[in-house]
């Protein structure tokens, strides 16, 4: 079958090789896509948060059977709605569920009210309402951005002044446009994070190998908060006994709490968790696939990606045996100076001789004259498998020694952090 993907980071180009390897798929399109998807997609040159005009272009493009939406953007805005609406199959959820990332209010208030365990907090839609709590909370405490904010909107002050300097950016300075209108107020909490991504068709869930993201810009998790700098997986502290209280006290009663909610949700479920001294606790849901998670999640994948989206939207997830490559797996992101704010594009990339096993996911690439240019904040993410974590993370420093565009850089310690943590 021909399938097209909406999307244009790393984490498409990651869903499009495993898509390109399944026997079941013929062509694969891609919305918008970048220089590294075009290499086994044929890229589409229409705004994919334009509901219509997608809708519009499948309908014109009767060849293809299947399409596969993964940035929150256009889940948020109805597009697997439209689609389904003119009889075109379409994994994701639709927008009733996407809700669950498109509002921090809406999952902060689900989980309050089904028990699923998460960070105390309150929500204000008024800036002085907002900044006269913050003089008597505990501090530190985490503001967050109620709506969609490219994964940057969550501020984590350790003063007082901090806090409300930040409550102004997001509701008075508009920082973030309209997500900011609304913002959640939340106590910090401590511990290892780790995201626990899964498929669900809102009858079943199966989680998938679990990874751990590195948000801030700078090494030690020190600088802006950013879509992420790198991540790496498996999490070294995450075994059998958290698998099971994830699964008994997250995953299971968000499926549950969405269904009684008639939010069915269908597609990938993002737990962002914290092992805190009270247990696993949710700092944040997405709805579709993580960046760059997924970069070092579908590498390990062993079973058809398409049959698993196939079986996702037939509702029939109970029937597939989803199965994992042992070791791990880290990904480096490779990104233009000045990201997370201001930064240049058009920086041609070049490449020195790299490793076999060594895959490089495109995020912000682009062909201008022939050649690679950097067209992003991220703009490349280098991947490898290992043994270990620290084999992995090895051939990835390794290859980014070889790669090189101005102005480029990366942490360097993706794949450190947790590596004392004993396993449960």
């Amino acid at each position: 079958m021909n399938v097209l993907v909406i999307g244009n980071g790393g984490r498409e180009h990651a869903v499009v090789q495993a898509l390109h390897k399944s026997p079941k798929v013929d062509k694969i399109y891609a919305m918008k896509g970048n220089a590294g998807i075009a290499s086994v997609a044929e890229l589409i040159d229409v705004d994919y948060c334009d509901v219509k005009a997608v809708g519009d272009w499948v309908d014109a493009h009767k060849d293809v059977a299947f399409t596969v939406v993964t940035p929150d953007d256009p889940l948020a805005l109805g597009l697997v709605d439209e689609l389904e609406s003119r009889g075109h199959r379409a994994f994701g959820p639709n927008k009733r569920a996407a809700i669950i990332e498109a509002s921090k209010a809406f999952s902060k208030e689900l989980m309050k009210k089904y028990g699923i365990p998460t960070a105390k907090y309150e929500t204000f839609s008024s800036y002085e309402e907002g900044a006269k709590y913050l003089e008597s909370c505990a501090i530190p405490v985490v503001l967050k951005a109620d709506g969609l904010a490219l994964g940057k909107g969550v501020l984590i002050c350790k003063t007082r002044e901090e806090a409300k300097a930040g409550l102004k950016e997001m509701m008075l300075d508009k920082k973030f446009g309209s997500a900011g209108a609304k913002v959640v107020v939340e106590e910090f909490l401590e511990g290892p994070e780790v995201s626990c991504l899964a498929f669900t068709d809102g009858k079943t869930i199966k989680p998938m190998i679990t990874s751990c993201d590195h948000k801030r810009a700078l090494d030690n998790d020190e600088g802006l908060n950013t879509g992420g700098m790198g991540t790496f997986s498996p999490a070294p502290f995450f075994g059998e006994k958290s698998a099971k209280e994830v699964m008994e006290k997250i995953m299971l009663p968000t499926m549950s709490a969405m269904n009684a909610e008639g939010r069915p949700f269908k597609g990938v479920l993002y737990f962002g968790l914290m092992k805190t001294r009270d247990g696993y606790k949710v700092i944040e849901y997405n709805s579709r696939f993580g960046d760059p998670e997924t970069q070092v999640i579908l590498p390990m994948l062993k079973t058809d990606l398409m049959e698993i989206f196939e079986a996702i939207v037939d509702e029939r997830l109970e029937e597939v045996e989803i199965e994992w490559e042992s070791g791990a797996c880290v990904c480096l992101v490779l990104a233009s100076g000045g990201y997370p704010e201001k930064y240049e594009k058009g920086k041609e990339i070049t490449f020195g001789d790299l490793e076999k096993d060594v895959v490089i996911y495109h995020a912000g690439t682009a062909k201008k004259d022939g050649k690679l240019v950097t067209s992003g904040g991220r703009v490349l993410g280098v991947v490898a498998k290992g043994d270990s974590i620290e084999a992995a993370r090895k051939k990835v420093y390794a290859a980014a020694e070889k790669i090189h565009f101005d102005g480029m850089y990366y942490r360097k310690d993706i794949g450190i952090k947790y590596r004392d943590i004993a396993k449960e």
